[in-house]
């Protein structure tokens, strides 16, 4: 099998619902299918219904390797899912293991927010940028680092939960056992508590000109850049990345999160920052992946760059 036709599967496994995706070696999608996450998300009906959605996606087994992300950290070598807030039951569950098992193919996991900005990275708005964060902001908040051009997990594999930050100590609690997350505040669940209404919807009111929109997203934008303020400290990054469902209204709240940071943060610490939406929409966490299968890959087969 030549380079050009390697092909592998990209999972990103979410709470709701499980995006599969099979690729080319450069990232080119090839087909794509979305199932139901069983309810309730048990481990073993889980690994079931991929299976079988994998017998279909790649009738013809041609994928050499898969990918997945899920909502959660995984161990340091991507072999078991250790913990997920947003998946009921989900404690060190050896998925790799069981996937290689029922299909024959090498695995990787990985936290979806880091398969969200390794998408980013290979083939989105993070192309540019060695030195970036990466906020998913969905049904939770999940985050990536990367630094030096290289995806930072920590040495338990669980870095980069920057949805579970403080930001105000007295305010909602969090599955995580946090009060006051990011994630509380800036999540789809946060604005549903907090406006009665979809994200979408907003977004919708705001394109009309309406001033209770309006003025949501500029107070949304405020808290944003308040949670990313500690994070700037941190990391100095050249440039942080909004993807996730919300971020189809960026345009609505970067601005005002910008000034907060602008406010907040000293400028040798904010010098060149770049606050700006995501590009690869609900296919980065598929791709991103979809990445990880060709690294799996790439000391067995040295075909991957």
């Amino acid at each position: 099998m030549t380079n050009n036709n390697i092909q592998v599967i990209g999972i990103d496994l979410g709470g709701t619902a499980i995006k599969l995706g099979r690729f080319t070696v450069d990232g080119a999608l090839l087909q794509s299918i979305t199932v139901a996450t069983p309810q309730p998300p048990a481990p073993e009906m889980v690994l079931n219904v991929i299976v079988s959605a994998l017998q279909e996606l790649d009738s013809n087994n041609q994928a050499v390797a898969i990918g997945l992300g899920m909502p959660g950290p995984s161990d340091p070598e991507g072999r078991i899912a250790l913990v997920s807030i947003n998946l009921p039951g989900w404690r060190d569950v050896p998925l790799a293991q069981w996937l290689e098992e029922k299909t024959g193919k090498p695995t990787i996991l990985a936290n979806d927010a880091n398969c969200a900005g390794l998408g980013e990275a290979w083939l989105g708005a993070g192309r540019r940028f060695k030195n970036f964060i990466m906020l998913t902001l969905g049904t939770g908040v999940g985050g990536a680092v990367f630094i030096d051009g290289k995806l930072f997990i920590g040495h338990h594999g669980a870095a980069g939960e920057l949805g579970l930050i403080s930001l105000h100590s007295d305010g909602p609690e969090c599955n995580s056992g946090n009060q006051g997350s990011l994630e509380q505040f800036t999540s789809i669940r946060a604005i549903r508590r907090r406006t009665g209404k979809e994200p979408s919807e907003l977004g919708e009111l705001a394109e009309t000109g309406n001033v209770e929109a309006l003025n949501f997203w500029q107070e949304y934008g405020r808290d944003l850049g308040i949670g990313l303020t500690s994070l700037i400290y941190v990391l100095t990054p050249q440039a942080i990345l909004i993807g996730g469902g919300v971020g189809a209204s960026a345009k609505f709240f970067i601005p005002s999160a910008k000034a907060e940071i602008e406010k907040r943060v000293f400028i040798t610490s904010r010098a060149g920052l770049e606050i700006l939406p995501a590009e690869l929409g609900n296919s980065a966490g598929m791709l991103g992946a979809a990445k990880l299968a060709l690294t799996k890959i790439n000391t067995k087969l040295s075909l991957v760059t």
